[in-house]
Formats: structure tokens, C-alpha cells, sequence
């Protein structure tokens, strides 16, 4: 490394938030610049140890210690050039991604990690603005038509890799824009959308096909798409949402986060006006402390809420690292995102048992319990404390409480895939389905996780697609499916 001592001589600094009053003005992200100075000296933080286990913690296998130290010595055009070997996206990854290549980070054992994600953002940004960003469209073509079905991170990746390789790619979109839950499950403070919209334009310049509005398996039918196709990469997510089926469901002014956030989304876009549910001066409640709740959060705040309150039914995890839970594994500690910043209260080890409404068929509060956490026979369950029982206002309810998987589509159906116990569709450790040359990638087939395993799917997927295709390939492989193979 640059400085082998860095990590001694520098505390770990990330860019400082923009003020608060100042943000809930406008939807643009949330930091403020961060210095190329303080961006190296961060780099120099990175320590030249012995196993870089940041490397294995990416599930990308980002190659970290070489571009934090190219960044230390100001070679920041290598360091692009190494960030892409691994990484299709980093200006993504570098916003969204929750880093688990900094949990792993061996300065965490006893000090602060180094700062990889933002190392990384800033590695992308900078490439953008000094044009070092140029499609990379394939030298020869192969005749072979693939099928990417959803725009979202990993059909991206996916298709981005088999463009290269030289393969007559069209990915499928059922929304009217590109970019599946980074258009519209992503707030436009957590990434603005023009960050989505310069790759695209490197995509559709590299040959890659886009068609939008789309439904595939009703619009485009499954026998049509193989008949068209070589190949089939199904990568449309896992969107069939988690809900919450007690008294009072039906009651009005109850939406899924997924029917609430994208229509934030096309305000920005100037799809339409103004959100058609609008939490300005209303009682809010979110129920579910993950990431989407967050970003609810974050939105209802911008639309001027009365108040907010975001319910999490697992109890409130530590501040730091318990014994159970050590280093590299990923920490499970109480975190705080920008949005939580802003304002709201955070409600842990509570459960809504019941929607009272008003009278009118509107909702109006909560009726909720407190609960514990056991553990019996190896099963964890919540059971109510008696006499906690408390009633809270609302008159929005946004339930962010994960997914389960794919949706049952129309498509599916048609081809006639298998799927796992979990209900994701099932591949083998070609990433194939059951149907021949009918691959899938990203969270229809691991199931709901982070943007930066959707990527690595991706990329893999199409590697062994492009294999199944000309016999061998020499895209990258960076990740093994984790499903239940197939019999």
C-alpha cells in the first residue's frame, strides 16, 4: 500500500449530511461533496493485510485493496479499470449497497473499517465526469438472440455481460421505464435517477435492445419469446410482496410500500403532478424497520407529514457487536440511516394486531401489542407481553415488511419452471430451470436480497449462458447459485 501506516495516522470520515431543513426541500441525495484530499487519505486507511477478506465479504469479489490503494497514489483511471473488472455498476452499489466488504474489513476487528463504499462512489463519479466511461460494444456478434426478462440490477448485469459477448440481447420491462426497483423502489434521495440513466445510454450505445411496457407472458407470450430467443434469462425479481391479513385490512389509507413509493417516483420524473397519496399533514405509520422503510420514511418526511412512526416487531438490536455475532460475519447493530435522521420514532418488539377506521372506511389507528422474543426447540416466535396493548393514530399505514418471492405470472406458468420449497424458481448449478436454455438470476431465484448479489448473479448467469450458447465463454464467474439444484 501507498501508506502502510494510514490506517494509524487517520480516523475513519464519511461525507456529513446535508442539513436537514435544507434536503426535506427537495429530493436530491443526501451528502454533501466529499473531497478528493479526505478521499485518499480515507484510501490510505486500507491496511495491506495479509487475506483481504473485504474481497470474499463483496460478493462481487471486488478487487478492493488495489483500487483503494491506486485511488491513495491518485491513479484514479486504473482504479475505474479495476472497479469495472468486477462491477458493471459501482455508481449503484456504491449508493445502495450496505458494504458487507466493510464488515469484513480486517481494521473492524478493533477500529473502524475503511471507507469502501465511498471510496467506490467516488471512484465511479469521477470516471463519469471525466468521460472515461465509453460503451464497450462486443468485436464480433454471434447470431444468437437472448431474452432478459426485468430491468432491474441483475437482468442489467445479465444483459450487459451477453451484449459483450457478442449475443443479439432485448431486455423485457413491464413498467413503462427502465430499471425495476432502482426507478421505482429507489427515492430519488437515496440515487437520483440520472445516476440509472448514463448506464442505460452506455447499454443501448454497447447494442443492448430495451422494450418497455412490456408484459412478458401476456403481451409477449412464452412460447413467442422462445421462438424468438436462444436463450431465456429470467431475472424479474422478487415482487410478491409480504402483507399483513388482520382485522381492518380492507379499511382505506393501507398501502403496500411497493403501490406507494414508485408513485413518489413519477413525481420526480414528471410522470404526473403530485403523489395521489400525499402524507402532507397526516399521521403516518410504517410498519417494517428494514431498508424499504426507510425509504418510506425518508419520502413521507419530504411530503410533510404531521407525524411518523415506523414499527419493527424484532426487538432493538445492540449498539455494537454482540459475542454471538463476530467479525467478519455481518453485524446485526442498531443502524441509522439519513432518514431516521430526519425525524419519526422507531417502535421495536411491537405487533399490530388490528385497523381501527373512522367510521368512513378509512383507517385511523393501530391497535398494537408488545411482544418478546423466544426461542423454543430451536424456532423463534413473538409472543404478546400482557398488558402492553396501545392504540397510535394513523391515517397512512405503509407496510414494508419484505417479500416472499416471484410472482406466479403468467409467464411462469407457460414455461413451466419448477420452484423451491422457499417458492423461487428453481436452478441448477448452470442456472438453468428445468426447461432447457430458460436461465434465472437476481431474487426470482435466490429470493429478496441486496443489489450488489443481484449484480453478481447477474454477471454469473451470463457466463454460464454464454457457455450453454457457443460451448465456453470467457466471462467472469463470480458466484455459485445457492438454490436447491434441481433433480
Amino acid at each position: 500500500m501507498g501508506d502502510i501506516k494510514g490506517f494509524m495516522k487517520h480516523e475513519r470520515e464519511l461525507p456529513k449530511y446535508r442539513q436537514v431543513e435544507e434536503r426535506l426541500e427537495d429530493w436530491k441525495e443526501v451528502y454533501e461533496p466529499f473531497s478528493e484530499n479526505k478521499l485518499r487519505l480515507q484510501a490510505s486507511r486500507c491496511m495491506d493485510c495479509g487475506i483481504p477478506f473485504c474481497n470474499n465479504g463483496c460478493p462481487l469479489g471486488n478487487l478492493i485493496p488495489e483500487w483503494n490503494d491506486l485511488v491513495y497514489n491518485d491513479h484514479f483511471k486504473e482504479a475505474i479499470e479495476r472497479l469495472h473488472a468486477t462491477n458493471n455498476f459501482p455508481e449503484f452499489t456504491g449508493r445502495l449497497c450496505p458494504a458487507p466488504c466493510e464488515a469484513a474489513c480486517v481494521l473492524g476487528i478493533n477500529e473502524d473499517p475503511v471507507t469502501i463504499k465511498q471510496v467506490e462512489v467516488e471512484i465511479i463519479n469521477k470516471a463519469w465526469e471525466q468521460g472515461w466511461v465509453k460503451p464497450q460494444p462486443p468485436e464480433q456478434l454471434t447470431g444468437m438472440r437472448v431474452a432478459v426478462v426485468g430491468s432491474g440490477p441483475a437482468g442489467l448485469a445479465a444483459a450487459q455481460q451477453l451484449t459483450r459477448a457478442g449475443h443479439d440481447v432485448t431486455c423485457y420491462e413491464r413498467a413503462d421505464r427502465l430499471g425495476g426497483l432502482l426507478r421505482y423502489g429507489i427515492p430519488e434521495f437515496k440515487m437520483e435517477k440520472q445516476v440509472l440513466d448514463q448506464r442505460l445510454d452506455q447499454m443501448r450505445a454497447e447494442g443492448t435492445k430495451f422494450e418497455v411496457n412490456v408484459n412478458v407472458g401476456v403481451d409477449l407470450t412464452a412460447q413467442e419469446l422462445r421462438a424468438d430467443n436462444d436463450a431465456i434469462v429470467l431475472a424479474a425479481g422478487a415482487t410478491a410482496w409480504r402483507d399483513l391479513p388482520i382485522p381492518g385490512r380492507e379499511l382505506k389509507g393501507i398501502f403496500q410500500a411497493m403501490e406507494y413509493l414508485p408513485l413518489a417516483n413519477k413525481v420526480q420524473q414528471g410522470d404526473i403532478t403530485a403523489h395521489p397519496y400525499s402524507s402532507a399533514g397526516k399521521h403516518v405509520i410504517i410498519i417494517g424497520g428494514g431498508d424499504t422503510g426507510a425509504d418510506c420514511l425518508g419520502t413521507v418526511h419530504r411530503h410533510g407529514c404531521a407525524s411518523v412512526r415506523q414499527f419493527e416487531i424484532m426487538p432493538r438490536p445492540p449498539e455494537d457487536r454482540p459475542d454471538s455475532n463476530p467479525w467478519p460475519t455481518w453485524p446485526f447493530i442498531y443502524r441509522t440511516s439519513s432518514a431516521h435522521q430526519e425525524g419519526g420514532e422507531r417502535v421495536f418488539a411491537i405487533n399490530t394486531t388490528e385497523f381501527a377506521g373512522d367510521g368512513h372506511g378509512n383507517v385511523s389507528a393501530l391497535k398494537t401489542v408488545q411482544v418478546e422474543q423466544v426461542f423454543e426447540d430451536g424456532r423463534m416466535s413473538f409472543q404478546p407481553i400482557e398488558g402492553s396493548q396501545e392504540t397510535y393514530p394513523a391515517d397512512i399505514v405503509l407496510l414494508a415488511m419484505g417479500f416472499v418471492g416471484p410472482e406466479r405470472s403468467r409467464l411462469l406458468e407457460d414455461l413451466e419452471v419448477e420452484f423451491t420449497e422457499r417458492g423461487n424458481v428453481a436452478r441448477d448449478q448452470a442456472w438453468m430451470t428445468n426447461q432447457k436454455g430458460v436461465f434465472v438470476c437476481g431474487d426470482m431465484g435466490r429470493g429478496q436480497s441486496l443489489i450488489v448479489w443481484a449484480i453478481a448473479e447477474g454477471r454469473s448467469c451470463a457466463a454460464w449462458v454464454d457457455r450453454w450458447l457457443m460451448g465456453k465463454s470467457l466471462l467472469p464467474y463470480v458466484v455459485a447459485p445457492d438454490s436447491a439444484p434441481l433433480s
